[in-house]
């Protein structure tokens, strides 16, 4: 089995995890409502995307 040869250090583990932070969400606004939307979704408020209407479909699963 491998086995590391010496221990990691507090500092070179911390470096390793410096870029594991939650960052926020990106946000822009609606072209046709102006509400905030995450970029590449369809906006909650008015369900256009891309300039487009987008109907959800209503499929009934048994």
């Amino acid at each position: 089995m491998a086995v590391p040869k010496r221990k990691t250090s507090k500092s070179r583990r911390d470096k390793r995890r410096a870029t594991h932070a939650i960052e926020t969400p990106r946000v822009n606004t609606c072209p046709q409502c102006n509400s905030p939307k995450r970029p590449h979704h369809v906006c909650p408020t008015c369900g256009t995307y891309k300039g487009r209407e987008v109907v959800p479909l209503d499929i009934r699963v048994p």
